[in-house]
């Protein structure tokens, strides 16, 4: 994993130490954020690769500077990986992140004023699925669905159904960032159909499991977009990306929205970089990967059922997991995210459905399996982690086992390195 930091440490040492510092992090420490991930050198190389040097505006065959042979052929190469990944017509792989892919779908597919219909943030959603915090509610419509009963993650569609039938929304949005289920894609198609509204997924946190065969796609169930990242499970650089099913005029909607309507310039740097780790994607050892994701999270979903502690959705079906422990264990999300941090387990406390507590102080922890995957954990391994994290935050105030489970973390990351190369 280490890369050659000669240049900076010649030139820039405090940025040089900050380098470093977050390598022995990441390879002394175990990370658990569900949306995190390691990704190749390969990916990395080109990540910084000259490419950083170039401006891309437009698309291939039609950019507005000159000097585009080789941009065009990455952007090229990442698009046709990206389509045959999640078997669609159009891709748009310029989207900066998530949030901005997102903001672009908005842009193509609705007028100021119009309605989306999505998750509850507090039920699973995602921010940029119209929390009143963010841009996109200041110019659109959001009304939102729940999960009927948070503890067996079951939605009510029919509910669902009748809130389309009277808010009229343009778009049905499906997607998460903390509902550890897997929807019922035809009852959101329908649903859109029924209303006369666009069926678009939001998949940036399973792109990879999806990608991997290890999951549905909800294209196969007629969903029109879908919208990711990069990262996370997909295992690429931080980015975005737009995918069109089969519909050429919503395609050139979504180019337009992309440039010139939010971006300008793309990061060819990054988009090299997409196309490289769409390539490690389509290898066949994803697919062994993407399986493995999933055996490990119901590994760890049995240890924590078998301490009685709360999980949103009764479990998982995905990479994640959604534990209350503060009433399972008395213990704040973010004491858990101290405590477990300092033991050298990454993870992010979050809120679960309906919670009493303050977002910066919430009920519950979020975790996931993507990253230790990469490093080869199996189920065991990822057992053996999950009664770590239980023991650690059942003894928050034992400063003797802290540090003995700080050593197994160690000696667990020393025996799992993190990877050069997926393929």
């Amino acid at each position: 994993m280490a890369m050659d930091y000669s240049s900076i440490e010649a030139q820039d040492t405090e940025v040089a130490a900050a380098l470093h510092g977050e390598e022995e992090r990441e390879k002394h420490g175990l990370e658990l954020i569900p949306s995190e991930n390691y990704v190749s050198r390969a990916v990395r190389e080109a990540n910084g690769s000259v490419f950083t040097n170039k401006y891309s505006e437009g698309y291939p065959g039609a950019r507005y500077y000159g000097g585009q042979q080789f941009t065009d052929v990455v952007e090229d190469i990442a698009r046709e990986r990206a389509k045959k990944l999640f078997n669609c017509q159009f891709a748009n792989v310029q989207p900066l992140s998530g949030a901005p892919a997102n903001l672009a779908m908005y842009a193509a597919l609705l007028e100021p004023g119009d309605t989306v219909l999505g998750m509850d943030l507090s039920h699973g959603g995602h921010l940029t699925h119209g929390h009143p915090v963010t841009f996109p509610s200041k110019v659109f419509r959001f009304v939102r669905y729940k999960m009927k009963n948070a503890d067996t993650g079951e939605i009510d569609y029919d509910e669902m159904r009748e809130v389309a039938k009277k808010e009229k929304p343009k778009i049905v949005l499906a997607g998460f960032s903390a509902y550890s289920r897997e929807l019922d894609y035809a009852q959101f198609v329908s649903i859109a159909r029924e209303v006369g509204a666009y069926a678009v997924m939001d998949i940036a946190h399973i792109a990879g499991l999806i990608a991997g065969k290890a999951i549905k796609n909800p294209f196969d169930f007629g969903f029109d977009v879908m919208t990711t990242t990069t990262h996370k499970t997909l295992r690429g650089p931080r980015g975005g990306m737009v995918l069109v099913r089969d519909d050429a005029e919503v395609a050139k909607k979504i180019d337009k929205a992309v440039f010139p309507g939010l971006q300008g310039g793309p990061h060819m740097n990054v988009v090299a970089a997409k196309a490289v780790a769409f390539g490690e994607a389509l290898h066949p050892s994803f697919q062994v990967y993407a399986t493995q994701v999933l055996k490990n999270a119901k590994a760890m979903e049995a240890v924590f059922r078998a301490h009685n502690i709360r999980m949103l959705g009764g479990g998982t079906s995905n990479h994640l997991i959604l534990a209350d422990v503060y009433g399972s264990l008395g213990v704040t999300g973010q004491d858990a995210e101290r405590v477990l941090d300092e033991v050298g387990i990454t993870l992010n406390k979050n809120a679960i459905a309906d919670d009493t507590r303050k977002p910066m102080d919430p009920s519950g922890i979020r975790f996931g399996t993507p990253a230790i995957t990469t490093r080869k954990f199996g189920e065991a391994e990822c057992a053996h982690v999950a009664e770590l994290m239980v023991e650690t935050l059942k003894n928050k105030d034992d400063a003797l086992l802290r540090e003995r489970v700080r050593a197994d973390i160690k000696a667990l990351a020393q025996k799992f390195p993190i990877p050069e190369s997926f393929v």
